[in-house]
């Protein structure tokens, strides 16, 4: 699939603003939606694993690299998509997950993890080593991130020649955006960019004409409580960091929550990979939530999360802030939606499972009304399966589709 990758490069270095999502989720109703939009569209999509998520030790999720792959395929068959248009990438794959340990142990680790991802069939891979391990700085120079990208890469190779990097050291930090003195997202400069990819270019060599894509911040992210929205008349110019790299593009994370309108922008200046997860969990937990509403025991699905994620507070402790009450509002309404690590716990999907079989089978169109939008009610009407089913996967599909933006959708 790496020449779909390269032909959408292609045509966005010519001009066209063109571009293709990266779903980074496990989650199975945010894959099976995702699944079954972009095939109903035509289109390719790119589904992505991240490091602390699927690894050879199995990480949270519990799924090596070809468990996930296999758990895609399952979801794609159950809506009726073509294996052959999806896309598998690798996200953040480096030494994130083993920063702990001294730079030596987590490197070799993260050999490990990058063949792993490679020999399973992950084509688009997303090299990090921007963090530092055990007695090192935080954030660490181009010169070593990009050392340590071309070890992977080099690793990756011997076991499949035919991949698409993505470099980059101007990665959203997990949990948070790095906001300036007055409150923007400072996007990357061009200069900053130029020399990230002249460093691995550097590093890389021969290996420097499998890289596509450049992680750069176009000025876009979200707090748990706040979007900070792209500057639709702001252009950082980061096109001519690859002005002489027509193979390459750049790619935006956290765009999740922006304006319908941003996706286009973003694409024409340069943007073809846009990544994509919170705001799909997000759209899962806002539908249920709501139907959540409409039962005799009102907000019972909610007690249940609540009760679990106070249990245990690791996945949220940290990432939010404030009072009690102001915790207990984003534990469940974050935008950094902390809640989806809680939605595999058995006690919080037994607790799921018991809000779709109490709920009927068929709500009155006065009472979906009150809580769901228009747009997700009429796309839920053309949606197989439960009521309660298409209704949630419109939810995922209405926060997804703005991204295919070529299609009238």
């Amino acid at each position: 699939m790496g020449d779909v990758l390269r032909d959408i490069v292609a045509q966005n270095r010519a001009g066209a603003a063109v571009a293709i999502p990266s779903v980074c989720s496990a989650h199975p109703d945010v894959l099976q939606a995702s699944l079954r939009l972009a095939h109903r569209l035509g289109q390719s999509v790119v589904i992505e694993a991240t490091s602390n998520q699927v690894n050879q030790d199995g990480g949270y999720m519990g799924m090596q690299p070809a468990d996930f792959i296999a758990e895609v395929h399952r979801h794609a068959d159950a809506v009726g998509a073509p294996r052959e248009s999806i896309i598998f990438g690798g996200d953040h794959l480096g030494t994130q997950v083993w920063r702990s340990l001294p730079a030596d142990a987590a490197m070799e680790k993260a050999r490990t993890l990058v063949q792993s991802f490679v020999a399973a069939g992950f084509s688009k891979i997303h090299l990090d080593c921007s963090e530092g391990c055990a007695g090192e700085a935080a954030q660490l120079d181009d010169a070593l991130t990009a050392d340590r990208s071309a070890d992977l890469a080099r690793a990756c190779v011997a076991v499949a020649p035919d991949l698409l990097f993505v470099v980059g050291t101007e990665v959203p930090p997990p949990g948070g955006a790095r906001v300036d003195e007055a409150g923007d997202i400072p996007a990357s400069t061009p200069a900053a960019a130029r020399a990230t990819l002249a460093a691995h270019d550097d590093t890389f060599a021969d290996m420097a004409k499998l890289i596509g894509g450049l992680v750069v911040q176009p000025g876009v992210e979200f707090s748990p409580t706040a979007v900070h929205h792209l500057p639709m008349s702001r252009d950082p110019k980061l096109k001519e960091a690859i002005a002489d790299r027509p193979g390459v593009c750049l790619e935006a994370h956290s765009t999740d929550y922006q304006h319908d309108s941003v996706f286009p922008r973003l694409a024409a200046l340069g943007f073809a990979f846009q990544k994509v997860g919170p705001a799909l969990t997000f759209a899962y937990r806002h539908a249920l939530y709501q139907l959540d509403q409409l039962r005799a025991t009102k907000g019972a699905l909610q007690a249940a999360v609540e009760a679990v994620m106070v249990d245990n507070p690791k996945y949220w402790q940290g990432h939010y802030t404030g009072d009690a009450a102001a915790l207990q509002d984003q534990r469940h309404f974050g935008l950094a939606d902390r809640v989806r690590y809680y939605w595999p716990v058995p006690a919080v999907q037994a607790a799921v499972d018991d809000l779709l079989a109490d709920i009927p089978q068929t709500f009155a169109d006065k009472d979906l009304a009150r809580v769901f939008a228009p747009e997700v009610l009429d796309r839920a009407d053309a949606l197989p399966g439960t009521q309660a089913k298409r209704l949630i996967h419109a939810q995922i599909e209405t926060a997804l589709a703005p991204y295919f933006f070529k299609e009238a959708i």
